[in-house]
């Protein structure tokens, strides 16, 4: 007989990192080649933004490499606007990172919805940046990094640190303390050793595609690995599908993600 597991009463969010979890590679990257294409930074810039991107695929984030390119970004965007950041993010959706998305976690990620979860992106890249991308696939929201503005107009500064390592955590924290979700019940996907704080928070953690540092940790501690392949990724789903449990009070969720966002995960999964 399969137990059945209550329903809660409150809402149970699920936390998704972006880059090398929900999509591979650095939405930065991404975002740099738009600003490129108008002209807005220069050739040597976009070759820096590239050997970040590198080095994230092959090695992993460098908290020094991180604070350069986080300063240079701030620098550029200095005197633009959020209408402007924004029109470039859905572009830059729409050529560059819906290819890249990884099926398999967009896919964990609607399994949670189907739950009734809230599925929330948690990220350093630009909250405007991170929260088209949560628009796109209909997901509940995303927490980022809060660059400054008056009047729609970025200054250079922040709003704020950068989202991230433990600042992550205490934003996860803040959020569910506001809707008044148990943290016990909620979940955090991540790929980065800096994401541990997240991870530890909440009562159910999956590392993905970890570097050596998280998998060395998970390990040690029990968590759940994804790989992603095909048998991982079911695992992973009969895992929700068995171990969440459902909300009755879930949140209102934004509109789901058109048949062409599907459609852009399903050929980034040929393409691999």
């Amino acid at each position: 007989m399969v137990e059945t597991i209550p329903q809660s009463d409150s809402a149970i969010v699920a936390f998704f990192d972006v880059d090398n979890t929900l999509l591979r590679g650095a939405s930065t990257f991404h975002i740099a080649k738009a600003a490129w294409r108008r002209k807005l930074i220069t050739v040597r810039d976009i070759v820096r933004f590239g050997w970040h991107q590198a080095t994230f695929l092959f090695v992993g984030e460098n908290m020094r490499q991180l604070a350069s390119i986080k300063d240079r970004a701030l620098e550029l965007l200095g005197g633009h606007t959020e209408e402007e950041l924004v029109t470039i993010a859905n572009e830059v959706y729409e050529r560059d990172i819906r290819s890249r998305l990884w099926p398999e976690t967009v896919a964990l990620a609607r399994e949670h919805i189907g739950k009734g979860h809230q599925v929330w992106l948690i990220t350093a890249s630009p909250q405007l940046v991170a929260q088209v991308i949560a628009d796109r696939l209909g997901l509940t929201g995303a927490l980022g990094t809060k660059i400054e503005a008056t009047d729609g107009v970025f200054t250079g500064g922040l709003d704020g640190g950068v989202l991230h390592g433990d600042s992550k955590a205490v934003a996860a924290r803040a959020l569910t303390r506001d809707i008044g979700a148990d943290l016990a019940d909620c979940w955090a996907y991540s790929d980065s050793r800096n994401d541990i704080p997240l991870l530890t928070l909440v009562g159910n953690r999956v590392v993905v595609n970890p570097d050596s540092v998280l998998s060395k940790h998970a390990r040690a501690r029990g968590w759940s690995t994804l790989q992603l392949k095909h048998a991982s990724i079911r695992a992973a789903q009969r895992r929700v599908r068995r171990e969440a449990r459902s909300t009755s009070a879930a949140a209102t969720l934004r509109p789901g993600a058109s048949t062409s966002d599907a459609g852009g995960t399903e050929r980034a999964s040929k393409k691999r």
